[in-house]
């Protein structure tokens, strides 16, 4: 009997998920167990397992397409086996999404600035891949998945050179992948011909603008989605505070740098020592270690601190479980590990939610000091800022320190201003002398 395969709700906040990548194609055995493609949730890359035996028979969801839970998306059965029941009830949104987006390139002989918007403008617009829209010279008609529009775009690919090996001659993942070595070979676009010309002095003539910049658009990431969603749940209903103390950095540095001396292999940072501080002061301190659950106040026992990682689609924040049982060198490797998972996409859901206290550290961009938004249903968020040296006032000599703001941004409903500025006293009291944590 065939199987119908869905779209599975591989994390707890998914609510779509969007096909990266098969790992079978039409026609390929499959058992049951055995991966069957990769979805990317609303924070990770997830393998989705097959459900049945036989053969794959029939996909309804190219790579890079989306679809709600539970859509149908595949179907499973044996080699002669009458699927055209099941396949009638596929959605009938799924052809059309599929040939979505399409572009249209009308003639040009030469590339002209873009026109009022009296017609739809071209995919593409003025964006990455507007070289290869504009010098179309036949007419004719294209269809690119996003996720190869995407990999073109960021590559370079001119997509009129590739041939389209999807459905109805649909370009999609595979066939631009055998493109993007050979990149070097690509000729250069109008706008950087034109760019070259008026480096050496050619005389290029500037032209009227007289329109809105042309465009494209490309779709929103699970994460991006999923991020959006959230940050509307939390500026707006959640009442924001914020709090912020300047700390002397030099205790600190300091025991790094030996601590690194005497076993290079940790290699311990700051934002290890930060993220030990924070723990041990959120156990002096359970009200900021808590979070408001509609109808009561949640403390938790223990510090499960999440660390922001920049991935290249959004943010993510690893937890480090129980960091006030954990030594600077646990620390140190875990956040280590989860931060290069997490930029593979390859965090399990439990790795990245479920965290009582956050921290975002853009101190290595050289921010000198930041708000972060709080990630519910936590109770705070502790932004950390660059360290550098400054002059400060030191028993009435002025002297040069490491200094490093902290904001704290706190959920009025949990924190109140005394409560969270108790912490903060407690968190630089404890990296002022890290001594503290050993006592």
């Amino acid at each position: 009997m065939a199987t119908q395969v869905i779209m599975p709700k591989l994390s707890p906040t998914m609510e779509e998920g969007q096909l990266s990548r098969w790992l079978k194609k039409e026609g390929d055995k499959v058992s049951m167990g055995e991966p069957l493609a990769e979805i990317d949730t609303d924070k990770a890359t997830m393998e989705m397992q097959a459900l049945g035996n036989g053969v794959l028979r029939k996909i309804f969801i190219q790579e890079g397409e989306s679809a709600p839970l539970g859509q149908l998306i595949a179907i499973i059965g044996e080699p002669d086996e009458d699927i055209s029941a099941i396949t009638s009830q596929a959605p009938a949104g799924a052809p059309a999404k599929a040939d979505a987006p399409v572009a249209e390139e009308k003639e040009a002989e030469e590339p002209k600035p873009a026109k009022p918007a009296e017609t739809e403008p071209p995919a593409g617009g003025n964006g990455r891949q507007a070289p290869a829209l504009v010098t179309q010279t036949a007419t004719s008609r294209m269809i690119v998945s996003p996720l190869a529009a995407r990999m073109a775009a960021e590559s370079g690919i001119d997509l009129r050179s590739v041939n389209g090996s999807g459905p109805g001659g649909r370009i999609i993942k595979r066939d631009v992948e055998g493109l993007i070595g050979q990149q070097g070979s690509a000729a250069p676009s109008t706008a950087t011909k034109q760019t070259q010309l008026r480096a050496v002095g050619s005389p290029v003539q500037k032209s009227a603008i007289t329109a809105a910049s042309a465009y494209h658009d490309e779709p929103a990431s699970e994460m991006r989605r999923t991020i959006a969603k959230r940050l509307v749940t939390s500026l707006g209903p959640i009442p924001h505070f914020f709090l912020t103390t300047e700390i002397e950095m030099d205790r600190a540095a300091e025991m790094r740098s030996g601590i690194n001396a005497l076993d290079p292999e940790l290699k311990i940072s700051i934002n290890d020592i930060i993220i030990k501080v924070a723990a041990a002061a959120l156990l002096q301190h359970p009200q900021v270690n808590a979070s408001y659950q509609d109808k009561v106040v949640r403390y938790y026992e223990h510090a499960d601190i999440g660390v922001a990682v920049a991935i290249e689609e959004g943010l993510i924040t690893p937890i480090v479980r129980a960091a006030d049982q954990k030594s600077l060198g646990e620390i140190a490797g875990e956040v280590r590990e989860l931060a290069g998972r997490a930029r593979e996409r390859k965090l399990k859901p439990e790795e990245f939610m479920g965290a009582s206290f956050s921290i975002s550290n853009l101190g290595m961009f050289g921010i000198d000091e930041f708000t972060a938004v709080i990630n519910p249903p936590e109770g705070a968020i502790l932004a950390i800022g660059a360290m550098s040296p400054k002059p400060v006032v030191r028993d009435d000599e002025v002297v040069v320190r490491q200094m490093m703001r902290v904001t704290m941004s706190c959920d009025h409903r949990v924190i109140d201003g005394a409560t969270g500025a108790k912490f903060l006293q407690t968190f630089k009291k404890i990296l002022e002398n890290p001594l503290f944590l050993v006592v």
